[in-house]
């Protein structure tokens, strides 16, 4: 069964980079990839002549990734799947690209498989960096994030004292109605001997806690119109420095999909 797969793999690495490797079979399945289109269409696009994009159109229909229906060129099942993958790396190496510092120098070991294959939705993702001249940087757009939300879903790794208070603020000021945060039971008790903490997030009925046995390395922050994001180092020290903003809708599913995936990790110690 595992050389099975290995042998598919392979083979679908050997399709994607032929593909790759040339330019003009490359930009044929992405013009008709949203709709079919005639010659002319394709040669006024692609600003080739015709014989160039014919042989192309055949390379392709060879590969059953493209077929003619009378005058248009549409892609086949194959093709259509071929290229929503190839538009997925393409994507997943400009959103890497983008923002490689914040994702070589942190440890993504905590970041499921799942999402590290969907990285491309964070293609619109703003890295922001704290600098010598502005150490408070990266905390401070966080904080200005936060300001008016009046729902907030969090995954703590770590006890700040700065964070939470911005946090019980926004509760006290009755900015923020509703709060649901996930974090590690070292943590928890470090808030329960907070009497400030422990009035406005413990005992409070629109404060939900959720304790995992397991210690996080993400600090994920989900709003209704942004999530944001900072790590650890590799070296196990966590970094305040350097924070991932979206506020697409693409954004904002990559961090639904990691915050409850890091909810159910609960349940599965």
């Amino acid at each position: 069964m595992a050389t099975k797969i290995k042998n598919d793999l392979k083979e679908e690495y050997q399709g994607i980079k032929y593909i790759l490797t040339s330019t003009m079979r490359t930009k044929l399945l992405l013009s008709i990839y949203n709709e079919s289109k005639n010659l002319d269409d394709l040669r006024i696009e692609l600003e080739k002549p015709s014989a160039t994009i014919l042989h192309g159109l055949k390379e392709l229909e060879n590969l059953n990734f493209v077929k003619k229906v009378q005058k248009y060129y549409q892609l086949t099942s194959n093709g259509y799947l071929l290229t929503t993958n190839m538009i997925k790396l393409i994507d997943n190496w400009y959103a890497t690209n983008k923002n490689e510092d914040f994702w070589n120098s942190h440890d993504l070991t905590a970041i499921p498989q799942e999402n590290l294959k969907n990285i491309y939705l964070l293609k619109n993702a703003e890295c922001i960096s704290s600098t010598t001249s502005n150490l408070s940087k990266a905390y401070n757009s966080y904080t200005k994030l936060i300001e008016n939300v009046e729902e907030l879903k969090i995954t703590l790794p770590i006890f700040s004292e700065n964070h939470l208070r911005q946090i019980v603020q926004l509760i006290q000021e009755k900015t923020l109605h509703k709060l649901e945060l996930i974090t590690h039971q070292d943590i928890l008790s470090l808030i329960h001997r907070n009497p400030l903490f422990k009035k406005w997030l413990i005992n409070n009925e629109n404060v939900k806690i959720i304790c995992i046995k397991n210690p996080l390395k993400t600090f994920l922050t989900l709003g209704d119109e942004f999530m944001s994001l900072t790590l650890f180092f590799k070296d196990g020290h966590y970094d305040d420095s350097q924070i991932l903003i979206d506020k697409t809708h693409e954004g904002l599913k990559w961090g639904a999909l990691l915050y409850n995936q890091t909810k159910e990790w609960r349940w599965n110690q």
